[in-house]
């Protein structure tokens, strides 16, 4: 398993190892003691799975406030999305930043978003399938939203002159200045 810095404090790419041959390959997606070995989150609760049958469907920008924050460890089964992560914790020296990263089936890698910071991802080709996991379960009461085309945020998709598909509640999500949020940087 190969684990990379994405430059924003906690986000990460995890390349699990694949094993092939003339069948296929087989790849162990995620294993408590690795991921508890290299320091990364271990409590995970929940599995998600989503379908996007299109291209340009952009789902987030998501999180959940504490006491139901989440960390997020998400990949790819088919096809190819544009992954972002927005660190929305108050105080931080990086508040607002993004970082976003291509993840396909094809590569197997994942993207790790801790808690503190907002995701979202836009489909680049037809038939996505994206799988995630979750270290607490789904609060509605907790789940927030900012605008995926936040101007202070700034995150250049790669829409290619394309609308994006976006759900009633992305549509008018409000903008990181605005949103409800109890996440603060804690140093060290």
């Amino acid at each position: 398993m190969e684990v990379r810095d994405l430059g924003l404090d906690g986000v990460k790419e995890i390349t699990p190892a694949r094993f092939g041959d003339a069948r296929g390959f087989f790849s162990e997606t995620y294993s408590e003691q690795r991921f508890s070995d290299a320091g990364l989150p271990t409590g995970w609760v929940q599995d998600n799975h989503s379908l996007s049958a299109e291209a340009f469907v952009l789902r987030g920008l998501h999180f959940q406030t504490d006491p139901f924050a989440q960390d997020k460890l998400v990949r790819v089964l088919k096809g190819e999305i544009f992954d972002v992560a927005v660190d929305i914790r108050k105080n931080s020296p990086d508040y607002g930043k993004w970082v976003g990263i291509t993840l396909t089936a094809e590569k197997g890698n994942q993207i790790l978003v801790p808690k503190g910071f907002a995701h979202g991802f836009l489909t680049l080709t037809p038939n996505v399938e994206v799988a995630y996991k979750v270290t607490s379960g789904y609060a509605p009461e907790n789940d927030r939203g900012i605008i995926w085309n936040d101007p202070a945020i700034g995150i250049d998709w790669p829409l290619n002159g394309h609308e994006p598909q976006l759900s009633g509640k992305d549509a008018v999500a409000p903008l990181l200045a605005d949103v409800d949020n109890n996440f603060e940087y804690k140093q060290g």
